[in-house]
């Protein structure tokens, strides 16, 4: 295999490497404070919640103790193990309500968006499990930001401006997250002062602090005002699970995701459809790569928007969708040399902050936590400083679909970890961040590293492109060219000046060390020592 090195006469980041342990996150700060937590006798769940703490303040558009999370822990030797802390539905949840309404779905600032947020419940689990530290300790750093205050970095600054209407809709948004009506700019100072007293609460009673007394209510006082069905019951009651993840082989190479409600299996699906073309043969920036991708992600996503929901209501399995034979009957529906005008699937047979943790004894934490849009539901609790997700917004009002909102239903959700295994050991722990764009954003990272010897770095730079209904949207960095070829090959292409998603991963090479990526759509960092 020929490996990919970065032209040094470029702008860029080369890979981070480590002999001790890693953290790659979204932002700097959180960077530290797991590094530090590691240094201070903590384990890689220990760093990693230390880490989310931190970008729950200070990346409040994209994470925070109002969202959910999924995580993945390996230990060698041992099982992977996953945990699913999303929330779910209210338990008097009606869907014949909404519709009698004129809905026809969930807008994503509708209350009924709001789902119990499941991550707080979901760090003390995964701390009780695989960590040396409490609450108590962990969020101590997240403490320190929110009270005393934190800046905004550029990407932070870059994305708050677009949401300033939306929160100023919302008096608790309004109060907390906009500065005299306007958003903060890049190298402001920002408190979270409200945030802060809530997560002392949290550190000084564990989850209860959050999901019973004044905390949680503050949050149904919140959501019954504007018409929620969410109850302090519906919040004292919530639990998330222990996961036996879910894998599928590409080249020899293991891809282990969690199973449903999460959207991991259309990462797998999208591997399993390109391991039947040969990506290695083509040049990694080229049209042609960059349209097989689009392709089965297109056809991958159908089969998720068709089949992915709380795992109770679904009416295909796992193993139906990650078939082999299945996925070979999928590629060959591709056209390698143009688009498809409307790809439809068979049936099959019988913005998220990421960070990714190893430690000294080589234990790996896969972590993603999220409110799902940009500031979630737009809807922050007055008192508590708390903005709430809009999970809910993924659910639809057709009766007869698994993924149909009903009570205490799981969603179907887009935030998934990931972890690549080889010969029975985890070899490297990574995610992507950004929306639906994530099991996508999977398959692309794995194909770079495992088609073109791409380093963890080189595999995040990488440019990319996704679908969005008819539409091909791409990063400008492919070039002209291609973007020209991929319009002559049928693809209605819209060239973003957003960046697609984020990143971060950590390699656990062969020689013993870890190499480490970040994504510069971020303003991240991966470090070690």
């Amino acid at each position: 295999m020929t490996m990919l090195t970065r032209d040094f006469h470029r702008p860029g980041r080369s890979p981070a490497y480590a002999t001790e342990a890693m953290a790659a996150t979204s932002h700097p700060l959180a960077t530290a404070a797991a590094v530090e937590m590691m240094k201070a006798g903590g384990t890689a769940a220990d760093a990693a919640i230390a880490a989310v703490g931190v970008m729950a303040v200070v990346e409040p558009h994209m994470t925070g103790i109002g969202g959910d999370c999924f995580a993945l822990v390996s230990k060698p030797g041992k099982p992977i193990w996953g945990y699913n802390g999303s929330g779910r539905a209210a338990k008097a949840a009606d869907p014949d309500a909404l519709r009698a309404q004129g809905l026809t779905g969930i807008a994503p600032t509708n209350v009924h968006a709001v789902t119990v947020p499941g991550a707080v419940e979901a760090w003390e689990q995964i701390l009780k499990a695989h960590g040396r530290f409490d609450l108590g300790r962990v969020l101590q750093p997240a403490i320190k930001y929110a009270k005393e205050g934190w800046p905004v970095t550029p990407r932070v600054a870059f994305d708050w401006p677009a949401d300033v209407e939306a929160l100023s809709k919302d008096a608790g948004a309004s109060r907390h997250y906009l500065v005299n009506g306007k958003a903060p700019k890049a190298g402001d100072r920002m408190v979270s002062a409200a945030l802060g007293a809530t997560l002392e609460t949290i550190a000084k009673e564990g989850a209860k602090g959050f999901y019973q007394g004044r905390v949680a209510e503050d949050i149904v006082a919140t959501l019954r005002a504007k018409g929620s069905a969410m109850t302090l019951e519906d919040l004292a009651s919530h639990f998330g699970t222990v996961e036996t993840p879910i894998r599928s082989a590409y080249k020899g190479t293991e891809v282990v995701e969690l199973p449903p409600n999460g959207q991991g299996v259309t990462a797998l699906i999208i591997l399993n459809i390109l391991e039947q073309f040969d990506l290695k043969s083509m040049d990694p920036f080229s049209a042609e790569r960059l349209h097989l991708g689009v392709e089965a992600a297109r056809l991958a996503y159908a089969l998720r928007d068709l089949h992915v929901a709380d795992p109770a209501a679904m009416k295909v399995t796992v193993d139906q969708l990650t078939d082999k034979a299945f996925a070979r009957k999928l590629a060959a529906m591709i056209d390698p040399t143009k688009r498809t005008p409307r790809i439809v699937p068979p049936p099959p047979g019988t913005n998220t902050i990421y960070c990714t943790i190893v430690d000294r004894d080589r234990t790996a934490v896969s972590f993603i936590n999220s409110i799902f849009h940009h500031f979630g539901s737009k809807i922050c609790t007055p008192d508590t400083g708390i903005l709430l997700q809009n999970r809910g917004s993924s659910f639809n009002l057709d009766a007869s679909h698994p993924n149909c909102y009903g009570p205490s239903k799981r969603p179907m959700h887009t935030i998934i970890p990931a972890m690549m295994v080889e010969n029975g050991e985890v070899t490297a722990s990574f995610g992507v961040m950004g929306g639906s764009y994530q099991s996508s954003g999977h398959a692309h990272v794995v194909s770079n590293m495992i088609d073109f010897g791409m380093d963890p770095q080189a595999a995040i730079d990488c440019p990319r492109g996704f679908f969005e209904g008819e539409k091909t949207t791409v990063e400008p960095t492919w070039g002209e060219a291609v973007i020209a070829k991929m319009r002559a090959m049928g693809h209605d292409v819209d060239v973003t000046t957003k960046p697609i998603g984020g990143g971060q991963m950590i390699k656990i090479d062969r020689s013993g060390f870890l190499i480490g990526g970040s994504d510069p759509r971020k303003d991240g960092l991966a470090l070690g020592y």
